[in-house]
Order: C-alpha cells, then structure tokens, then sequence
C-alpha cells in the first residue's frame, strides 16, 4: 500500500506542477504537449494499480460514513 500511495502521490504532484509551473511560463507547445500525454498514461497507470491492488476492507455500504452517523428515515 505504501507503494501504491506514493505513485499516487508522484503522479498528482506532476500534474500540479504540469498546470501551475508550465503554463504560467512561456514553454513551447511540443514540451508541454510531450508532458501532457506522458501525463494521460500516468493516469491510466495510477488507476489501473489502484484497482489491481489487493487491499481489502471489512467495510461495507451498511457501515455508511464513519465520521457521520446514518439518517434514519
């Protein structure tokens, strides 16, 4: 899990430069063309680990939100 939480990471801090970073400055179109499909494929990777992953959970939707209890009708 630490593996998959720093891929994660990694790839959101790339987009967050990406976004901030490259388009206030004067780069060319081909850098930052390069870097945004280089991006897409990161998403892909990103969401196809997390959904490989094997984590589980005792979890299920009848425990709804921890941090809220349930409404009753």
């Amino acid at each position: 899990m630490k593996n998959l939480a720093f891929l994660t990471g990694v790839i959101t801090v790339s987009f967050l430069i990406f976004t901030i970073a490259f388009c206030q400055f004067e780069t060319s179109f081909t850098i930052m063309n390069i870097l945004f499909i280089i991006g897409n494929f990161l998403i892909v990777l990103m969401v196809y680990r997390v959904l490989k992953s094997m984590t589980t959970t005792s979890k299920t939707f009848n425990d709804w939100y921890e941090d809220q209890p349930k409404m009753k009708d």
